[in-house]
Formats: C-alpha cells, sequence, structure tokens
C-alpha cells in the first residue's frame, strides 16, 4: 500500500483554556493548523492553576506547552518529541524553540502609559514569586526612574509567601494607605485584591490609587466592580508563531535557538485608569480634548484653544509636566487608536487613517515606520497571529 504523502499529525496543546491569554493561544494555534488538514489539535479544558502533563493515551506528534516547572520539560524531553513553548517562565530544564510575550516591553509601555497620564508617584504589586515578574517589575521600575521617579514595591518575599490571605490582605491595605498619593500601580496580577484593599482602606479609584495589570482577562477585568484597565498580550501571535513553529520542526526543518519575545499589543483602558494625575487645568483640558478628538486630524492650535491658553504656553506645560510636545502626545495617541484599530477590527487601512485622525494611509504609514519600525498591514497581520 502506497505511504500516505500527508499522514495525520497529532498536536497536543498543553496550555490553560480558563484564561483569555490560553484561549487566545489556542485561536491563534487553530488559525495556523487550518493550512494544515492533515494536523489536528488535541486540547482538553485545563485551570490556570492546574499541573499540565502529557497524556500517554494521546499519542502526539509534536506538543506546544506553557512550560512552566521542571518536571514538565523533563517530561516533554523524555518524549523526543517536537516541543514548541509557549511561557514567559525561565526554566532552565526547558531548551526547547519559544515564542512568548515580552514582559520587559510590557513594563516600560506600562510606565509610559501612566507618564502620558501625568502620574509621578508609582508601585509595583508582585504577588508571584516568578522570573517574569520580576523581569517585568525592574522593566517598568527602570523606565519609571528614568523619568526621574521612584517605584515602590509590594511584594510576597516581604511577607514569607506563605501567610494567610487575611494577613496579607491586611498588609496590603496598610501599603496602598501609605503611599503618596495619586499613585500609579501596576502588577502582573492581583488587580481584585488591589481594588478590594481600596475599598476596605477608603480609597478612591482611580482618583487616588490607578490599578493596570500586566495580565488583561477581559472577562476578570470587567467583572471587577472597578472595571481594571489591562495590558492585551499578543496571544494569537504567539499561538500563529507557535504553530508555523511546530510545521517547521515536523518536516525536519531547522529552527531558531533564542526565544522569540513579542510585545504586547496595546492598553485596554477602564475605570482603574481613567483619570489624569495633572493639577494644571489648561492641561487637563488639552487632554481630554485630544482624547476626545483622536478619531479627527487635530491641529495643536485646535488644543490650545480648547486649553484656554496660547500654543507657546501649552508647549511649555506639556514640556514640564509630560516631557513631551502636544503635536508629539496627539501622534502617539493617534497611534495607539490605530493599533487597536488594526488589531480588532477589519477596517482598511485608509478607513484606519482616517478613523484614528493621520488623514491618510501615507501618513498613518510613515507614522507606524517611524515609531513601530513596521507598516500597518504588517502590523495587523503579526497582531493577529497571521
Amino acid at each position: 500500500m502506497a505511504k500516505s504523502l500527508n499522514p495525520e499529525r497529532r498536536i497536543a496543546v498543553l496550555v490553560d483554556t480558563a484564561s483569555t491569554w490560553g484561549r487566545d493561544i489556542i485561536r491563534g494555534i487553530q488559525r495556523e493548523a487550518r493550512k494544515h488538514p492533515h494536523w489536528s489539535l488535541l486540547v482538553e479544558q485545563r485551570g490556570s492553576a492546574e499541573t499540565l502533563g502529557l497524556p500517554a493515551e494521546w499519542r502526539a506528534d509534536g506538543v506546544i506547552a506553557r512550560v512552566s516547572n521542571a518536571e514538565l520539560a523533563g517530561q516533554l524531553a523524555a518524549s523526543g518529541l517536537p516541543v514548541v513553548n509557549v511561557s514567559a517562565m525561565h526554566v532552565p530544564e526547558a531548551t526547547f524553540a519559544r515564542v512568548a510575550t515580552d514582559v520587559e516591553a510590557a513594563g516600560r509601555m506600562a510606565a509610559g502609559y501612566y507618564r502620558e497620564r501625568g502620574f509621578c508617584h508609582f508601585a509595583y504589586l508582585s504577588l508571584l514569586e516568578q522570573d517574569y515578574v520580576e523581569r517585568q517589575r525592574a522593566a517598568f521600575a527602570a523606565a519609571v526612574n528614568a523619568a526621574g521617579h521612584s517605584c515602590a514595591e509590594f511584594s510576597v518575599g516581604h511577607l514569607g509567601g506563605r501567610e494567610q490571605a487575611a494577613e496579607r490582605a491586611e498588609a496590603l491595605v496598610n501599603w496602598l494607605r501609605a503611599l503618596p498619593k495619586p499613585v500609579a500601580v501596576f502588577t502582573w496580577s492581583g488587580g481584585n485584591e488591589v481594588v478590594e484593599a481600596c475599598r476596605r482602606a477608603g480609597l478612591a479609584m482611580p482618583e487616588e490609587v490607578a490599578l493596570l495589570t500586566g495580565t488583561e482577562d477581559e472577562l476578570l477585568c470587567e467583572i471587577s466592580p472597578v472595571p481594571i484597565s489591562g495590558v492585551r498580550q499578543p496571544s494569537e501571535q504567539i499561538g500563529g508563531e507557535a504553530a508555523e513553529l511546530m510545521g517547521r520542526l515536523l518536516d525536519g526543518k531547522r529552527v531558531p535557538v533564542k526565544p522569540r519575545w513579542l510585545a504586547p499589543l496595546a492598553i485596554v483602558t477602564r475605570q482603574s485608569t481613567d483619570t489624569l494625575a495633572i493639577k494644571d487645568p489648561a492641561l487637563v483640558a488639552g487632554l481630554r480634548f485630544i482624547r476626545a478628538t483622536v478619531g479627527r486630524p487635530v491641529l495643536v492650535d485646535e488644543v490650545a484653544a480648547a486649553a484656554g491658553v496660547s500654543r507657546r504656553l501649552l508647549e511649555r506645560r506639556f514640556a514640564a509636566h509630560l516631557r513631551a510636545s502636544p503635536a508629539e502626545y496627539l501622534r502617539r495617541a493617534r497611534l495607539e487608536r490605530a493599533k487597536v484599530l488594526l488589531a480588532e477590527t477589519d477596517r482598511s487601512i485608509p478607513d484606519v487613517a482616517e478613523a484614528s485622525g493621520f488623514g491618510s494611509p501615507e501618513y498613518l504609514a510613515q507614522a507606524f515606520r517611524a515609531e513601530l519600525k513596521t507598516s500597518p498591514l504588517r502590523y495587523r497581520r503579526e497582531a493577529r497571529g497571521r
């Protein structure tokens, strides 16, 4: 009997299905898998806290996994199967091909986001003793320090990591109360704990405590008593690139040894950061005008008129408070709007250019090349894992 040119290949997917991150990873894998009619995906419902493993009965030909511990890394290495790792966690035993989120870029993005809102006090909440959390914290703190500010920190390490939940909650309340206000808090996880601690401490969100999480889980962020802003990770893109690497491995081709780190897509603003930590009323008026009119090509003179000051005075106040010119702030606001439209809609490039205030596809492309070193179309493809 002649051997099939395209034998069935069974790809085991070991990521949790309970989070937005995990489900989007699987969507990205599925999108790439459609290009291979002989592929079948092996997926089970998994909780985010479950210990992952490769069931023997799956008889997989390859594995795409969140390799988060030495035990799983050892099991996968012993299997002899091609493996692609989608975890940002450093596990020395996991020497597989890897594509994951650039958590340091997320830290820098968060710091810039808060600086644009005029914050001068910053803090990082670290409730997980993991290396990727530390890398994100360090990048956030470094960006804050570079802007001339300091970054406070609350870590489980300060409590020994074994305290009861009630003790940790009380310590968090006291820490938040002691921080200078208004304060911009960034965290990998634990956003709902911060919301509850602020409620207990009588602290207003976002006026006194603004909160941004590095793990933007849409459901959990939106059902919080104070909806939480989050960094949107490139999860579908990670899944798509992981599946592409798997295809190359299955065909006996070489893949890069160095990890592929993908930058976060954008920050989704919800109530927990929807504020401006600036006391200058003219500057606040100008910033609110920019945010309200980001969908049209506003001129700096219009911003000055909305702020009730001259253009020269507006530029001085922007430089003093935000270390940027009004024109730079306008361009960044338009760019963030365009990134969201490209990633989340099917609008044409000319439509995106018009809806984000760039006015023309050429101006949009120029801004993307200057700021992101890519084109709008390529950004869309990468954001969607295609």
